[in-house]
Parts: structure tokens; sequence; C-alpha cells
């Protein structure tokens, strides 16, 4: 499910924040946005800007240039705000139409022309290309719950496994009618000197284990540690930490148990599990609350988030697609965003 950047929502709650006069919250979808008090009304239509959006370099844009045109999460007066609402007038001259064309949900990312905030990629982890990312497998990106609200409604009373988002790189590697590969998120590498991808793939003998399985399988997870994101876990040398067992056969993700046992089998570390028995609260807030911590893998480290999948593989008409989806620690986004 692609992100949207930019949408149209509705404004569902506005509430006072605690000893500010000029601004308040906003509810959007399950975000909090701080505005200017009195700017917009319960109930209006805006033009909502996700975090991590970059805003093109024009002249109605200019107030964010100090943060190189990039929303990011951000505290007022105690209060964590995460993107930016606009009213429709920021649409003027982008569309050509007599009359309000838009629906609430629509995406117009391309009409205000913003494009994803992307960490760079260092050397040893770019590599040479073999070919874009296979198209037997699925690529994971979960979508934040404060996009999806109504998952949590829709899903109470069902099991859910939560394991800890580590802050690393994706990797996948794969055995498909006997060729092994390794990948990042959306390449296929070449296995050449000095790739951190490949030269963790053969440490770990990950092309025998796999062969060892005689299916065509893919196992997916978060390459850790030295040149990877800052190595905020100090870890010595290079992790490959599973989170995900792929069948290419029937293009379904394992359940849980059947993830544990090959990660088991196979002598790998999964990413960290905080619980394999959990229920959903009712509010957005709640998981929010829940995200946030300190990492498992080290403990003064603020963790980065959690992942959220059902027990038993799910699809989900909403996702289209996997049942899965993360709630980031607003925490380590605060601390490591503002870096």
């Amino acid at each position: 499910m692609s992100r949207k950047l930019a949408s149209i929502q509705k404004i569902l709650a506005i509430d006072s924040i605690v000893g500010a006069d000029a601004i308040e919250v906003l509810t959007i979808l399950g975000w909090k946005v701080v505005a200017k008090k009195g700017e917009f009304k319960v109930d209006d239509a805006v033009v909502y800007c996700e975090v991590d959006s970059i805003f093109p370099d024009e002249e109605e844009f200019e107030f964010l240039r100090k943060n190189h045109f990039r929303i990011k999460t951000i505290k007022l007066r105690g209060q964590v705000s995460q993107g930016i609402a606009f009213p429709f007038s920021i649409l003027n001259g982008r569309v050509e139409l007599p009359h309000d064309p838009f629906d609430i949900g629509d995406d117009v990312t391309e009409l205000l022309g913003i494009t994803k905030y992307e960490v760079q990629i260092p050397a040893q982890l770019a590599g040479l290309v073999k070919g874009s990312f296979p198209e037997f497998l699925h690529k994971t990106d979960e979508e934040r719950i404060q996009t999806c609200p109504q998952l949590l409604e829709k899903h109470q009373n069902k099991k859910f496994y939560v394991t800890e988002k580590v802050d690393g790189s994706s990797m996948t590697v794969y055995l498909n009618n006997g060729e092994f590969g390794v990948c990042s998120r959306n390449m296929d590498l070449k296995e050449t000197e000095g790739n951190s991808y490949w030269k963790v793939a053969r440490e770990l003998d990950l092309e025998g284990k796999l062969k060892s399985l005689n299916r065509n399988i893919c196992l997916q997870g978060e390459l850790i540690g030295m040149g990877v994101q800052g190595n905020k876990y100090k870890l010595p040398g290079l992790e490959f930490r599973v989170f995900n067992v792929f069948d290419i056969d029937s293009g379904k993700n394992e359940d849980y148990s059947y993830f544990a046992e090959i990660v088991s089998r196979l002598q790998l570390t999964p990413v960290p599990v905080i619980t394999a028995n959990y229920e959903l609260p009712k509010t957005v807030e709640e998981l929010v609350e829940y995200s946030k911590g300190k990492s498992l893998l080290n403990k003064d480290t603020h963790r980065e988030g959690i992942v959220l999948r059902p027990l038993v593989e799910e699809y989900s008409e909403d996702l289209r697609g996997r049942l899965s989806f993360k709630v980031i620690n607003p925490n380590f986004l605060l601390k490591y965003d503002s870096e």
C-alpha cells in the first residue's frame, strides 16, 4: 500500500493545549497536529501532510526552509505534533476545476510536488545492482496505525504478536528454484566484495540454511550494527535480525508459530519479540504509549517503535494486503530526527 504523504482528510476533534493561548491540537485520522488557534473547525476538510514529506522549494513553503522543507515530528508546549494541516487554498492554481473535485482520503501528494524523505544509503550498503526487487517477493513496509485507526475496532479481541521495530536497513534473502539472492529494500544485489548485506549472508551461511529447507522460501529482516543508521544500539559488528518468513510458491507470509520455528531451526536471531499474546487497545493514544520505552537491544537507546501482526496471518481490505501495522515511538523521532 503506497503511502499518501499528502491527502484530503477531515478534522475529527480540536483540543486545547495546557498553557498555550495561540495554538491548539487537531485530531486527523489518528494523528495529533498542532495548528494556530481558530484556524480550523471540527469537520473541516483539510490538506494533511505526513511527517517525512519534503515540499518543493517554493515561496509559499518558505517557512519550512530551516528544516530543508521537511516535515518532522516536533513538540510544542509539551504537545507532540506529527504532520501539518493546510486549508484548501493551498491547492489554488494547482487544480483547474470550477468546483471541489476531492473526496476524503484523496491523494494530493503529486499535486503539491511533495516527495518522501529518504535516508542516504552508505556505500557499503548500496552495492552493485543485479536487478529490481524480485516480483515473486513482497516488500515489507507497514502502515502507521495513525493512518488506519479503524483497524483497532475491527480487530478487537484478536491475538497479535508485537515485535520491536529496530532502526536498521531492510534485508531480504531468498532461495527460488535453486537461485540464492540477497536484496536491499528496493534492489536485488550482486555479490561484491565489501557489500555488508552479502558479507552477513555469507557469514551466517544463509544460502546453505535456506537450501536445507528444500523449498522456495524467503527470509526478511533488518541489518543492524556498525555502519548502519549510526549504529544506535552500539553493536560491535553487523547482525541480521529476522522478522518475516515468506513462502514464495504460495505467495503468503507464514504464521507466527512457523516463523518462530524456522528462525530457531536455522539458528538465526529474530527481532526482539515483546509479546506473543497481545490484544489491541481501543485508542491510538494507548498504542503510542505502548510503543514508548527503551530498546531490548540497548537499554540506553529509545526503541524506534513496535510492529503488530496477528498470530494467524490475515489479509486486510483496509491495507490492501497483509494485516500488519507499526507504531513509531515519538520519543525516538524527537531525539534522532532533531540531530
